[in-house]
């Protein structure tokens, strides 16, 4: 593991606060393809930056932001919420969210959450802040949450979630946004042997990566080198990345079956394209969502 101290062994998140502004800066568009439906995000930002936010006075796809990745994170989120809302209606036991940074699904689908218990797991700075935040905003968090602090990469989260009422005989949908890719390949082979424990048949695993390629910096993917060098900048530097075609054999190597890949591609077709078929916006081509099921 690199020795060199990380932002996340004594501060918050600030790629978690980035993706916060950019859901947030989404709720407030007018444009229908930019605009995504977390109104909680707003609400959790400094009142500072709400407010440049909200009067356009800073915009996400200005030249000096990494290109697609405003786009990129609309797309992801509104992937994420359908599949989020689809399980609970249909009563999923069990929600667990690996590095769930400030996800507001709890918070926003609770009407239909029935009795399915969302598990948030993130290093304990970053939580801090997000339950810090919820309450200076007076956002009750559901009863039906429960938070658990880990650093994915130096502690187990086997041990972490064994501490709670979580049980892996019953089905369960596992959501990694944005995580993945901070984690040295240790702990991410760590954490699928874990999820490869914890998943009982017909269980959900959806999590997004980088190309391995990015790693490589071959600057083959469209806004690879703004993105690249943004989140070095912040010590929160990408460690592992999966090849180009290579993601069904990585679930397989685990037990599961790949469902569905999204590539930047797809995400385009699916949330940038209109009725004639013409782009409406581009997404960061670093970036694809793996569905996989046990």
């Amino acid at each position: 593991m690199n020795k060199k101290k990380r932002r996340l062994d004594k501060k918050s998140s600030r790629t978690a606060g980035f993706i916060c502004m950019y859901r947030a800066a989404s709720y407030l568009e007018k444009n229908p393809y930019y605009k995504s439906d977390d109104y909680v995000a707003p609400m959790l930002l400094p009142h500072l930056v709400k407010f440049f936010v909200k009067l356009r006075l800073v915009d996400f796809r200005w030249p000096i932001f990494p290109k697609g990745i405003y786009e990129y994170v609309i797309a992801r989120t509104k992937y994420i919420d359908e599949l989020f809302r689809k399980e609970l209606e249909k009563g999923i036991d069990q929600i667990l969210i690996m590095g769930a940074g400030f996800d507001t699904r709890a918070i926003r689908f609770e009407n239909i959450n029935r009795s399915t218990t969302i598990y948030e797991l993130d290093s304990v700075h970053t939580q801090k802040a997000k339950i810090r935040q919820l309450r200076e905003r007076g956002i009750s968090s559901p009863g039906s949450t429960i938070y658990i602090p880990v650093d994915f990469n130096t502690e187990s989260p086997a041990d972490k979630i064994k501490e709670t009422a979580f049980d892996p005989s019953k089905k369960t949908l596992f959501l990694m946004e944005g995580l993945i890719m901070y984690l040295t390949n240790e702990a991410v082979t760590t954490l699928f042997g874990l999820l490869s424990d914890l998943a009982s048949s017909g269980s959900i695993v959806v999590f997004d990566y980088i190309y391995a390629s990015v790693l490589r910096r071959e600057n083959s993917c469209y806004g690879e080198k703004s993105i690249y060098g943004k989140v070095n900048s912040v010590n929160e530097a990408w460690q592992f990345g999966i090849e180009n075609g290579g993601v069904e054999g990585f679930a397989k190597s685990f037990g599961f079956t790949l469902v569905r890949n999204l590539t930047p591609a797809d995400l385009e077709r699916t949330y940038f394209t209109d009725n004639d078929n013409n782009p409406t916006g581009r997404v960061n081509g670093t970036h694809c969502i793996a569905h996989l099921e046990k």
